[in-house]
């Protein structure tokens, strides 16, 4: 089983997430934040990852340290579960439109974590969420899973634009730790080690 369970308690936040790559999409996520509820769901869809995910972030600050340590903590439970890396599908890509917005996701399970991220968004809040913390959550997310990411996206409607980064980010990431039966048991490096 491809699982992982990861505990984060900081002062900002108290974390409890367990993740299933070889799911079927199904989560269960209690932030506080109801729109970043809304994209965890749409990520693990996507994916067919099963999260669980409870955070009791200081929302009474705002919700940036919800978002990002959510991250943080879904990138250390990525890494867990993948262990040695040995026999997954390592890259993909994927763009997903919703309506007049049109998403774009690529990504290497490099050891390698970082986030290159290009576009810019119309409004500030989404529901109560601020839709600038999609990058910080993308960026802790990567930078913890050690995964090389590249997105991009346009449109005019922020909530539509930050929905089809969550579905292609959950489609990518969903077909990059797949299984390739063609290489069971080897990690996908000319260098041996992921």
């Amino acid at each position: 089983m491809r699982t992982a369970a990861i505990a984060r308690k900081t002062n900002e936040t108290d974390i409890k997430i367990t993740l299933n790559l070889d799911g079927v999409g199904d989560a269960k996520s209690s932030t506080g934040v109801g729109f970043f509820d809304h994209m965890i769901a749409a990520l693990a869809k996507f994916a067919r990852f099963n999260i669980e995910l409870d955070c009791k972030g200081d929302l009474q600050v705002d919700e940036h340290h919800t978002v990002e340590d959510c991250g943080i903590a879904l990138g250390e439970a990525i890494a867990q579960a993948l262990s040695d890396k040995r026999g997954i599908t390592r890259t993909a890509h994927a763009y997903v439109p919703m309506d007049e917005a049109l998403a774009f996701c690529a990504l290497d399970i490099s050891g390698r974590g970082m986030l290159a991220f290009v576009g810019s968004l119309p409004r500030e809040m989404i529901g109560g969420m601020n839709a600038q913390l999609a990058q910080e959550f993308f960026r802790a997310l990567a930078s913890k899973a050690g995964i090389t990411l590249h997105m991009s996206v346009t449109g005019k409607n922020a909530h539509h634009m930050v929905e089809a980064l969550f579905k292609a980010a959950g489609l990518a990431l969903g077909n990059a730790t797949a299984l390739d039966p063609r290489i069971s048991g080897i990690v996908p490096s000319t260098k041996g080690v992921l």
